[in-house]
């Protein structure tokens, strides 16, 4: 198994590994996560995936959390907006 490391964002080395060798040695990345430390895996050479402690999870997929759609469905419908009644400016081509 070889790692790879690189510079994290948060300032803490991500190891990174083919989808081959985090295949055999899974039970380690998954040790490494539980450890608090990134593992990337990738596809073909280009980053597939990260394996991430479960805490860094949860900060960045907070339960509760409501989606996109979610909040565009409580825009009141009656919300009134102002248009700029002018026409529209055809630009010169």
């Amino acid at each position: 198994m070889d790692y790879v490391t690189t510079c994290g964002h948060i300032g803490a080395p991500v190891k990174t590994l083919s989808l081959r060798d985090a295949k055999a040695s899974l039970s380690a990345v998954v040790e490494a996560a539980e450890r608090g430390e990134a593992t990337t895996i990738t596809k073909h050479g280009k980053p597939a995936a990260v394996i991430v402690p479960v805490e860094d999870a949860r900060r960045l997929y907070p339960a509760g959390r409501l989606s996109f759609a979610d909040l565009l469905m409580r825009i009141p419908e009656d919300l009134e907006t102002e248009r700029d009644p002018s026409p529209m400016h055809v630009p010169d081509l």
